[in-house]
């Protein structure tokens, strides 16, 4: 009896603990939260230990109280205290507050500014909470001078975001390029920037667009910008604006070269070189022969060898007749090459430009065409009047000539061996495709350049949509320009004032004081309409 109500007993609890289950299971079907929309937003300072801004400061601790949970992201090149301290206070992260605690001794009378630039982010989306400082005072008064202005690019115009300004007192300017800045912010969206809490001194002052976020110059990879006089700080300055440039390198260097897999060889230098020349020293025999493709701004460029039988050879690399350096490459006696012929076209939707011929741009230099292997088709008619010519300023260039007709629909069929390359390369089968643009499509654009001041020299470069330079030439005076047969589309114009008259676009130098060449973005679009002409002018304001 005693077992049979236990065993009922047991029974009860067992369905009770089911019917529990199935409940708390049922309540579980379906999707889980969606969630709401992607926080954005940074950590928001709620409270200060000691005050923002607090004068006669005496203690060892600052905690600043967050509203959400935070870490420090790259803290070490992030934060930055000014004036310097021998040894830096020590950041902590408790619950959703930052202790720092000092562990050197402040100096009398002075402020101080901390300055955390992008190192607080919240814990999940990583929203930075950019350009937090807190300033203090060990006496009476605060420091409260600034410094404001604007930094652009300056071969774009456009504004520098997130960029870096900072200052060092004149005194200590010879820490430039060495020591890390200390005393600075960051630009807004606008390009705006604004240096607060500055004592009364004499400063020279910086722009950084900046890779590794370490606020230290560093000419390899940095941008850079300056006033070359120094500022005196006497009241608040504003509009000490400045544009970020990328210097050329003082010393040549080879940043990279290789022997490629096709057997031709790839150099990329820290310099544009103006007027570069290479010459194959040894084996002497190969440089009558050699192929050599620089690209257009001179600090690349690509060496096809008629001969790949040596152990090693020696290459020089000179500009303007001066020899800036000699590369060495080495090969092994059992090393095979891949080659293919393939090559680029001017095709664009298929269609060509009825003012241009059309054109292949092989990735190899080409020693022989066999017109016999090429089938040109014009309307599935099969046609023979056409030619095959080399571009006169580039040798990897081909242009098949024909009198093409709008409305037309042409085939070209490129057999085996219809071009043959180094080493007896030759192309496979591969056919093109196209319909001659309608001049109906293409449009003109007219503009009227006025410049400033008379005996100046001014580089005129009209740019599409992916600021890819189209058309480029040389102005001296008063000038109107005709921009014939483009197609329709969105176009700019940039103005390079070209002061030292050298038909190319100087950068600056921040050891020498020199600043780079102006250039003046047109910021009104020029848009072209198919079959149409349009009439701009562009008056240019006199440097500054």
């Amino acid at each position: 009896m005693a077992k049979n109500s236990l065993l009922k007993i047991t029974q009860i609890f067992f369905y009770i603990f089911l019917g529990i289950s199935l409940i708390y299971g049922c309540a579980s079907i379906g999707p889980g939260p969606q969630g709401g929309p992607k926080d954005k937003t940074p950590p928001k300072v709620l409270s200060m230990l000691p005050k923002n801004l607090t004068r006669n400061f005496s203690t060892k601790k600052i905690v600043i109280q967050f509203d959400e949970y935070f870490k420090l992201v790259d803290q070490y090149k992030q934060f930055s205290i000014s004036p310097d301290v021998e040894v830096l206070p020590t950041l902590k992260v408790k619950d959703k507050s930052l202790e720092i605690t000092f562990k050197d001794s402040l100096e009398k009378n002075t402020t101080y500014t901390l300055n955390f630039g992008k190192a607080i982010a919240d814990v999940n989306e990583g929203n930075v909470l950019k350009n937090f400082s807190y300033v203090f005072s060990t006496g009476p008064s605060l420091d409260s001078l600034s410094i404001s202005g604007n930094i652009k690019e300056s071969l774009t115009g456009k504004p520098l975001i997130e960029g870096v300004a900072f200052v060092f007192p004149l005194s200590r300017d010879t820490l430039f390029g060495k020591k890390k800045a200390s005393i600075y912010t960051l630009t807004d969206s606008s390009g705006n920037y604004k240096i607060n809490n500055l004592r009364a001194d004499t400063y020279k002052i910086y722009a950084l667009k900046e890779q590794s976020s370490d606020k230290i110059y560093q000419q390899v990879s940095d941008e850079i910008g300056f006033i070359k006089e120094p500022i005196v700080l006497k009241k608040d300055t504003q509009n000490v604006n400045m544009a970020v440039f990328k210097e050329d390198a003082i010393v040549f260097r080879i940043n990279d070269r290789r022997l490629n897999p096709d057997g031709s060889i790839t150099m990329n230098f820290n310099q544009k070189l103006k007027k570069p020349e290479i010459i194959v020293l040894e084996p002497k025999n190969l440089d009558i022969s050699k192929k050599v493709k620089f690209n257009k701004t001179g600090d690349s460029v690509k060496v096809w060898l008629a001969d790949l039988s040596f152990d090693s050879t020696k290459i020089s690399i000179t500009d303007a007749g001066k020899l800036l350096q000699t590369a060495n490459f080495n090969r092994g006696k059992k090393d095979t090459y891949k080659r293919t012929v393939v090559a680029t076209d001017n095709i664009e939707a298929n269609l060509i430009n009825p003012n241009k011929p059309f054109t292949l741009t092989f990735g190899i230099p080409i020693t022989a065409v066999d017109p016999s292997k090429i089938t040109l088709m014009e309307d599935s008619v099969v046609k023979t009047n056409f030619t095959v010519v080399q571009d006169s300023s580039d040798f990897l260039a081909y242009h098949l000539i024909y009198p093409w007709r709008a409305n037309n629909i042409y085939e070209i069929k490129f057999k085996e061996g219809s071009f043959t390359a180094l080493f007896d390369t030759k192309n496979k089968e591969f056919t093109k495709k196209f319909q001659l643009a309608k001049k109906d499509d293409y449009g003109t654009l007219q503009v009227k350049i006025v410049v400033p001041e008379p005996n100046k020299q001014f580089l005129l470069e009209v740019t599409n949509e992916s600021k890819a330079i189209v058309n480029s030439l040389v102005v001296s005076s008063d000038t109107t320009v005709k921009f014939a047969n483009y197609r329709a589309g969105k176009y700019f114009i940039r103005i390079i004032y070209d002061t030292n008259k050298n038909g190319v676009w100087d950068t600056g130098n921040v050891k020498l004081g020199l600043q780079p060449e102006t250039i003046y973005n047109e910021p009104k679009e020029l848009s072209i309409r198919a079959n149409w002409d349009r009439n701009e002018t562009i008056t240019l304001p006199k440097e500054k």
